[in-house]
């Protein structure tokens, strides 16, 4: 049912999008996970092109996250679809980076955009030299491969002033909020907070 699911998630997605622009709210991108079995699909980007047209949705606001061990099992397809992906204007994220493979000779013949911290290195921050050291290190690497980096489940003060030190691009988690309905984000964008 992944593919299913897969497409349903993609178009809520869009949809959201398209209705708070179409209210005249500044929107930021917003990303959606790829499963390794909607990557293999030979029409995924006929697909996510249809649904964009269809709806009308900008395809800059869209991005994709797919973990490192969806995309190793055949790098050169992989390669072939991100690059079709971008082409259509969305952005590729590896997801968890840092628990799979982590191959810097893959990761720099492929287009993506951004690497995804995974949580189990910003969990220790501030508890885990060691764990600074890697999330300094992915970042270093980062930067000079110009990608961004985000780093996910931020639950503390702490990790997010260290996160803002080591030059992350970009922070999420619970620090912030933890999830919560497209009407409540919609009061963020009209300056009345949810409670």
């Amino acid at each position: 049912m992944i593919i299913e699911v897969g497409e349903w998630v993609l178009r809520k997605a869009m949809l959201q999008l398209k209705a708070w622009q179409n209210r005249g709210y500044y929107v930021v991108p917003v990303s959606v996970n790829l499963s390794l079995i909607q990557l293999r699909q030979n029409n995924l980007v006929e697909k996510v092109k249809g649904m964009i047209e269809e709806i009308g949705v900008v395809p800059s606001l869209l991005g994709s996250e797919i973990t490192e061990s969806a995309f190793m099992e055949d790098i050169e397809y992989a390669n072939t679809t991100f690059k079709e992906l971008r082409d259509i204007g969305m952005s590729i994220s590896v997801d968890d980076f840092g628990t799979g493979y982590s191959s810097l000779s893959y990761l720099k013949r492929l287009p993506v955009d951004n690497l995804k911290i995974d949580i189990s290195f910003i969990r220790e921050l501030g508890k885990d030299p060691d764990a600074e050291a890697i999330v300094s290190a992915i970042i270093t690497m980062a930067n000079a491969l110009s990608l961004k980096t985000i780093a996910e489940g931020v639950e503390t003060e702490e990790q997010w002033k260290i996160l803002r030190l080591l030059g992350c691009d970009i922070i999420q988690g619970f620090y912030f909020s933890r999830p919560v309905s497209a009407e409540a984000v919609e009061k963020l964008f009209t300056g009345d907070p949810p409670r």
